[in-house]
């Protein structure tokens, strides 16, 4: 796993996108070398051509990421993959005729970039079918040896299996329970021992109590001796993008790395939301009464809808949206979390929920201070109380003000229950933890990939 921009990404997934970066921006520049002949040198150079040909790199690598490329468990088959890129190849065109029809002057000329897309479908393809089977082979998978028993570690062995993308193989289980008897091993050998015959990378400690039950002299030794030695709280934080709260002690959250919230980066993080949100209201200002004149035409009631939720430090503020419900639909039930097919949802506010164009006067709240433009949801009054009383650490989330968009809304789904809310709170304590800009401009772009496919809208 590799820390880049605050969020731990597979190693192989990194290679991907690196390696398919340069096929891009090599198959561009030979089909320049080529078309231009002797004049490749000029327009390279003088006529900014190596610039031209990284802006189409980058948009090549954003269509990928758009079309889930990098989104390896997604992936099932090849097919599935032949499929995707043909569909980037085909919007990557498209784009690309878009670009030199507005602005004649990022052509290349001599059909340059027909040649560059002939010459990129086939070594996508190439390298794609080659990286499949490279993934597959066991010397590049890293060996790794759990040590303790408990559910810390049944789940910790149970996401690695899960999830081949990590390059991640369990070899050994000191402590296994039940009748895993693949990886299960018997106390007689030595540690050591174990990790020789095994060819082991890494060793990871998941004992809920330490004192008198860790190795310490051992561990230490095989770290001398090259052998990783990790936590299992930590190994999950990296792999999951969230930190368990069930078995993490106040100790911890105090003495770990991040929670970097002192007042100079949260004034510069306050001044980043305030001047993004106000371009967005700029951008948006034109549908603002386009919006206000549907939900007016097809509902009776006000346009914008007001609720009562939870800002910075337990704070209570006011929170606007375009009206998406019926007028007085909560009179009879009450303070209801929002469902698939709610029926106090109008047609035009199902509509706008799809499209999240019912978040835009939130962007209000932000201008005001009383959200950022990333953060935890903000929740309603109603419920932080009973929250905050069955999940522990729910009162964490509320350091740092609500946002629109966060790390728990991409990474899982809509919180209508305790169970979700407290699968929420282990992400937005993540988000807390590792907070910075461009962990946050990673959010924003992710958030722009979930709007503009449709997902998880409620």
């Amino acid at each position: 796993m590799v820390r880049l921009f605050n969020v731990y990404y597979p190693t192989r997934l990194l290679v991907l996108v690196a390696a398919e970066g340069t096929i891009v921006c090599a198959s561009f520049l030979l089909a320049a070398l080529i078309r231009l002949g002797n004049d490749s040198l000029l327009v390279l150079s003088y006529e900014y051509g190596f610039y031209k040909i990284l802006a189409v790199t980058v948009l090549a690598l954003v269509c990928l990421h758009y079309f889930d490329l990098y989104e390896l468990p997604r992936l099932a088959s090849p097919t599935e993959i032949r499929l995707r890129l043909l569909a980037v190849l085909g919007v990557l065109s498209f784009l690309l005729a878009g670009l030199t029809y507005l602005f004649p002057s990022f052509m290349l000329g001599n059909d340059t970039y027909v040649v560059g897309l002939f010459f990129l479908g086939f070594a996508l393809f190439g390298w794609r079918s080659f990286f499949g089977w490279l993934i597959r082979q066991p010397y590049l998978r890293e060996r790794i040896y759990v040590l303790g028993p408990g559910a810390r570690a049944r789940r910790l062995v149970e996401d690695i299996r899960a999830r081949p993308e990590l390059g991640m193989e369990v070899v050994g289980w000191a402590g296994a329970m039940g009748n895993d008897s693949l990886i299960h091993d018997s106390p007689g050998t030595t540690l050591a021992d174990r990790i020789k015959n095994r060819g082991v990378n890494q060793v990871i400690t998941a004992f809920a109590d330490r004192r008198g039950t860790l190795p310490v002299r051992e561990l230490l030794e095989l770290r001398l001796s090259g052998v990783r030695v990790e936590d299992a709280t930590a190994l999950l934080e990296k792999i999951s993008g969230k930190i368990e709260v069930d078995e993490v002690y106040p100790s911890w959250l105090a003495f770990s790395e991040g929670f970097p919230l002192n007042p100079t980066f949260m004034m510069v993080r306050r001044l980043f939301s305030f001047l993004v949100s106000l371009l967005c209201l700029v951008v948006f200002l034109p549908l603002i009464p386009l919006i206000a004149a549907a939900i007016k035409l097809t509902s009776p009631g006000p346009v914008f809808f007001r609720q009562k939720r939870v800002g910075c430090n337990g704070s209570v503020f006011t929170c606007y949206k375009f009206r998406t419900m019926r007028v007085h639909a909560e009179d009879v039930i009450g303070p209801t979390w929002a469902s698939d097919d709610d029926p106090r949802i109008t047609r035009v506010g199902k509509w706008l929920r799809h499209a999240r164009l019912d978040e835009i006067p939130q962007l209000w709240n932000v201008l005001r201070g009383e959200m950022g433009l990333v953060g935890p949801r903000p929740e309603r009054p109603e419920f932080v109380g009973w929250l905050s009383r069955e999940i522990p650490y729910y009162h964490l989330r509320h350091v740092i003000c609500p946002g629109i968009t966060g790390w728990a809304q991409i990474r899982y789904q809509y919180g209508a229950s305790l169970e979700e809310s407290k699968e929420k709170l282990k992400y937005d304590l993540y988000y807390i933890k590792h907070l910075s800009l461009s962990f946050d401009l990673i959010i924003m772009l992710e958030s722009a990939k979930i709007i503009l496919l449709g997902r998880g809208a409620r």
